[in-house]
């Protein structure tokens, strides 16, 4: 299996270069002036090592010590790779038509699987679902037993260097030193753990091994590791000498292998039917790596080559692509803008790389059953081409690629040409009951996403690489249009459920947002058709031009021509203002910048700012003002602290509701907001950063970003 290496990180094409005669961005001082530290306990800033596909987060000890304490109280600690999945028995042998519900619209009735409540919808929801690896905590042999909780740990110094990825504890254990030093293998999915202490001679300070069954499903979002029914999977050594062991984890059709290495002679015993514990017998350090994979013996590299990979790999991603700097501002919000953006960047590089798209939380908890959404993969990934690390972006895109098989069957099941995306995937990239078949406008992303990668890098090989994805996923955006022989328009819809998700699946008809989309997509995949030599498709070029006008109200855009309610009902302003992407994320085909501009002052005065918005919501709303021209209020609602959901913890993290503690959509979403405030857009005003005020606040200096369409 191919695993992420940050080697690519130095693709040709993606090393930034500063403006002829400016002075280049210190990247070093920018990044690590953000370092992560913490000085006492923090349940909301575990810090995490990872390299896109696997991760690894770790409490103030350096491991998983403190877990209960953490998932209790916080951001639970997990080790999670995007390749690891569990799927329950399904004797009734369940399939997708069981959850459907009919649908009729322009005299047809089709089938869609909504049902998420019958037998057949519950376990196609929950199956499969994410498989954690195991857990690695500090374990210490003392009179009476009993696990290391909070107030076992004194004295805490914990620094994540973002140069090197190099996470470092220093902390007290019953008044002894411990230090503990841990990074991740850029290229397998591999740790390298160094615990150095005078409680590890004798072994009395060791590292346990606990391998969970997997998640309590019980819970859609943030369960607990589940330690419970353990006859339902077996661990076992299957092989062992001095300085390695080599065990397996098996349960039901899911087995991952797991490899130690000692830099020394190692002791492992069991330490329960699923724990193993390492200890060395001699001398004040314990330091071993330890690999994982899906089937096979893993590779293990020594610890020191771990190391070393890791603090030569990260000079070349940060050295690489964009940069911001905003030092030298006088508003006081820039230090925080600038922490947020460089985290940002740190998380989601170490969880969002991967073949596979990621989920909402990205590999540091579970969400949705570790499924991903599609139509978040913009704000998942968009960023990455406009930072110019267009490979990271390729990686999730060729997953799409892969997957047009099974989109192709999905639009013949339902009447339409092309590639039908479905909404809620696992690895099977099979579709999860609910409202989320319905939902449309997840269908232009990979049209979208191309587009930016070509425009960094306009070569054949590129349009060859997403040919069928871009006009297969066209081919049924058309085929999901009807003409309206009353009123000589193509409609969209009905049935299905648009970017604001409280409106009737069944009646709702040409929402805003969504119908700019379709423009929008269907104008670049005619430009590809050029590009490729085959001509305009003429049926797509009679769509574009009639498209059903993006519906308004008293001067303001409404989020759909069907329930045209948004400024009558208060009822109808909460959950995203989605209607303002269409002149945001959006270039605006169909906007009247007057509306819009009134739509934006209605939103930011009358909008429910306090009960449900999400964390993208408020970069996607700098957006639109930034577009609109109006920097100030594109800043302020970027960094808007009076309302739920724009927080981002001591980790970067931007947090939601208790169970959603990391929401990994709002740091991809200000990554592509602060890009294009800085970097600007197509036709926006020729001066640096136009997305910022110029009132002599802000000081923007940037490098190697690439303007939004």
């Amino acid at each position: 299996m191919v695993r992420f290496a940050f080697l690519r990180f130095s693709v040709a094409g993606l090393l930034a270069t500063a403006a002829i005669g400016a002075e280049p961005i210190d990247r070093q001082a920018l990044v690590t002036r953000h370092n992560p530290k913490l000085e006492k306990i923090d349940p909301w800033a575990p810090l995490s090592v990872g390299n896109g596909e696997f991760c690894f987060t770790a409490d103030v000890t350096g491991l998983q010590t403190l877990y209960p304490h953490y998932q209790k109280n916080g951001i639970p600690l997990e080790t999670a790779a995007r390749w690891s999945w569990h799927q329950n028995a399904n004797p009734q042998n369940f399939q997708l038509q069981d959850a459907n519900r009919p649908f009729t619209a322009y005299g047809k009735t089709i089938g869609y699987p909504t049902n998420q409540n019958s037998p057949a919808g519950k376990w196609l929801r929950e199956n499969p679902h994410a498989m954690p690896l195991p857990q690695l905590a500090l374990d210490l042999a003392r009179e009476g037993g009993g696990r290391l909780g909070p107030e076992d740990i004194t004295n805490v110094q914990q620094t994540l260097d973002l140069w090197s990825g190099t996470l470092r504890s220093e902390f007290q254990l019953e008044g002894a030193p411990v230090r503990t030093t841990v990074a991740c293998d850029p290229v397998r999915d591999a740790l390298a753990i160094r615990v150095e202490s005078p409680l590890v001679a004798g072994g009395r300070l060791g590292v346990r091994i606990a391998l969970p069954r997997g998640h309590d499903i019980k819970v859609k979002n943030n369960p607990a590791l589940d330690w419970s029914a353990p006859e339902s999977h077996t661990t076992q050594i299957v092989a062992q000498n001095d300085r390695t062991v080599l065990f397996e984890h098996v349960r039901d059709d899911s087995r991952y292998i797991g490899s130690v290495l000692g830099a020394t002679a190692l002791t492992a015993r069991w330490n329960g039917e699923h724990e193993i514990r390492l200890s060395v017998a001699a001398g004040a350090v314990l330091e071993f790596a330890v690999a994982f994979v899906p089937g096979g013996a893993p590779k293990v590299p020594e610890t020191k080559a771990i190391l070393a990979a890791s603090a030569e790999a990260w000079p070349k991603l940060w050295q690489s692509g964009g940069a911001i700097d905003f030092a030298g501002s006088t508003d006081p919000r820039a230090k925080e803008l600038e922490r947020r953006v460089v985290l940002s960047q740190y998380l989601t590089v170490i969880q969002f790389a991967g073949d596979f798209p990621p989920q909402e939380s990205g590999l540091t908890n579970s969400t949705w059953y570790g499924k991903h959404h599609t139509e978040m993969i913009w704000w998942h990934a968009a960023h990455f081409a406009l930072w110019g690390r267009d490979a990271f972006l390729m990686r999730n895109l060729d997953g799409y690629v892969t997957a047009l098989p099974l989109a192709r069957r999905i639009a013949t099941g339902r009447e339409l040409r092309g590639a039908r995306w479905p909404k809620m995937i696992g690895p099977d990239w099979r579709e999860s009951p609910g409202g989320n078949p319905l939902i449309v406008w997840n269908q232009p992303h990979p049209i979208h996403l191309a587009e930016l990668l070509y425009r960094n890098n306009p070569t054949p090989e590129l349009l060859a690489r997403y040919r069928e994805l871009v006009l297969d996923t066209a081919e049924c955006m058309a085929s999901m249009l009807n003409w309206d022989e009353a009123r000589k328009c193509y409609n969209l819809g009905p049935p299905l459920w648009i970017a604001q998700e409280i409106y009737d699946q069944a009646a709702s008809m040409n929402p805003c947002y969504e119908l700019s989309y379709w423009s929008r997509g269907l104008q670049i995949a005619q430009q590809w058709r050029e590009r490729l030599g085959m001509g305009r498709h003429e049926e797509w070029d009679k769509m574009i031009a009639a498209i059903a006008p993006l519906p308004q109200k008293d001067g303001k855009y409404v989020a759909l021509e069907s329930h045209p309610d948004t400024w009558d009902n208060v009822a109808s302003r909460h959950d995203h203002p989605s209607f303002l992407m269409a002149f945001g994320q959006l270039p605006g085909d169909g906007v009247d910048r007057a509306v819009m501009g009134r739509t934006l002052d209605a939103v930011l005065k009358s909008w429910d700012w306090e009960t449900k918005i999400w964390g993208w919501d408020y970069p996607m709303i700098a957006m639109t003002a930034a577009r609109l021209g109006e920097a100030k209020k594109a800043v302020d609602v970027l960094l808007k602290s009076d309302g739920p959901n724009n927080s981002y913890t001591g980790n970067g993290h931007n947090r939601q509701r208790e169970d959603l503690p990391v929401y990994l959509p709002g740091n991809g979403a200000l990554l592509a907001a602060v890009a294009m405030m800085a970097g600007g857009w197509d036709g926006a005003p020729t001066m640096d950063a136009p997305g910022f005020p110029k009132d002599g606040t802000w000081k923007v200096r940037s490098e190697g970003l690439r303007p939004l369409p």
